[in-house]
């Protein structure tokens, strides 16, 4: 028969071997069932605290670590636990706190001070993270959360990790980060919400809005998912308004509509993205071909992949008779869609390219008429010409034939188009 201090002792020793193989929610069964045998041991509650830190239970493991110390004030690794599980939970002042006293006992004891320095890295690394989401240096920020979580692997964070990812642009990861947390946690409010950002800053409005209501279900006080919530039914409501207002040639209205949109979340490339060549359209409605290069020139920055920025873009270099840079972005968005039509904008601009380096080119060299023609006489020269180039009629030639005939029936219908309407043939004979 065993009395109860050596079954506690039994006990705790069998903890103490699930603990060395990781089983530690078992060990703290144990731990639990010799601090009921014998409950003034700072060692056992010491002991299970260390668990429930491997285990992320902060809240259990810093209550263990205080009764510990409680017991044993001398009891050094009880304080360094109430240190970590202070700064898993976000208490800095707490941690400092409890670092002071821990020099104080440590001056003669060099086992202790690794421990001391490892968590003042730590709270470096909070300080340097923090100061680098201000500067909006997420990479760095990154950096930094990383190493705390090699530390201490706690879910404030690892939200804090996966906020970094989607201002990175890596939302999958970030949605990783938070399925982590959600595994343990289902209803973890914070793992919820940043779930809704990554959503959100990959323009998945439906989805984001899911998040940010059921954050707000959890949490209702919950102010960051609060206030991306309403930004968010801020952004999507600017930008409808603005997409009704060009529908409805309300252009002046539409730009301002889309730039108070561009103001509401700066930092989200993907939903930006769209209202920046929604407001170049605008802006090349209301002739103002370089900001609408601007803006689309900012779309791009954020995905240099979007077709409908380069084509917008194109469309302004070729307004703006800048027919080298229409070419580079027309080429670009044929290799993203190689379509006919987008085949078609590219042969345009390089005929338009081509004729901007041939000074004698000259429509009405198109159809060998003197530049006094009549409207009957380029009439005349127009059917003959188009006639002959007619594509239909070169069916069975060769491909090089077939194509020159093509772009020669493309320049008698531009042509024609100007000379055979008077505003434009004027204006065309100025520039002469």
């Amino acid at each position: 028969m065993h009395d109860g201090k050596e079954l506690a002792e039994l006990k705790k020793e069998r903890g103490n071997q699930l603990y060395k193989t990781g089983r530690y929610q078992q060990a703290v069964h144990l731990y639990t069932e010799a601090i009921k045998l014998c409950p003034d041991s700072s060692t056992y509650y010491g002991n299970r605290s260390a668990c429930y830190i491997n285990l992320y239970q902060y809240k259990a493991a810093l209550e263990d670590a205080r009764k510990a110390v409680a017991l044993d004030p001398s009891f050094l690794k009880g304080y360094m636990r109430i240190a970590k599980c202070n700064f898993a939970l976000g208490d800095l002042t707490a941690v400092n706190s409890v670092l002071s006293t821990v020099r104080e006992f440590s001056l003669d004891n060099s086992a202790i001070l690794p421990e001391v320095q490892r968590l003042e890295d730590l709270i470096r690394f909070d300080k340097e993270g923090t100061a680098a989401c201000k500067e909006q240096d997420y990479i760095k920020a990154l950096f930094c959360t990383d190493q705390i979580l090699e530390q201490i692997p706690c879910t404030r964070y690892k939200v804090q990790k996966a906020g970094c990812l989607i201002l990175l642009g890596r939302c999958q990861e970030a949605r990783d980060v938070a399925n982590d947390i959600l595994r343990l946690e289902e209803k973890n409010a914070d793992a919820i919400y940043v779930r809704g950002m990554s959503f959100y800053y990959q323009d998945n409005i439906e989805q984001a809005f899911c998040h940010f209501e059921y954050a707000l279900r959890l949490a209702p006080n919950h102010q960051r998912a609060m206030n991306i919530y309403n930004q968010a039914k801020a952004l999507v409501q600017r930008k409808e308004e603005g997409d009704k207002a060009c529908s409805q040639g309300r252009y002046k209205e539409a730009y301002d509509l889309y730039t108070k949109a561009l103001q509401i979340q700066p930092n989200n490339n993907s939903a930006n993205t769209k209202i920046f060549v929604s407001r170049a359209i605008v802006c090349s409605k209301l002739g103002r071909f370089n900001e609408a290069v601007d803006d689309c020139s900012s779309a791009l920055k954020c995905d240099e992949n979007n077709r409908k920025a380069l084509l917008q873009r194109a469309k302004c270099y070729m307004e703006l008779k800048d027919f080298n840079k229409a070419v580079s972005d027309y080429e670009k968005a044929f290799k993203i869609d190689k379509s006919r039509e987008s085949l078609r904008l590219l042969e345009n601009a390089k005929l338009a390219l081509e004729k901007s380096k041939c000074n004698n080119y000259s429509y009405y060299l198109v159809f060998d008429v003197d530049k006094n023609a009549s409207l009957k006489e380029i009439k005349k020269a127009y059917k003959r010409k188009a006639l002959e180039h007619h594509p239909d009629r070169h069916a069975n030639a060769t491909d090089d034939e077939r194509r020159e005939h093509e772009k020669k029936f493309k320049e008698i219908a531009e042509a024609y188009a100007v000379l055979s309407d008077t505003r434009k043939r004027a204006c065309y004979d100025m520039s002469l």
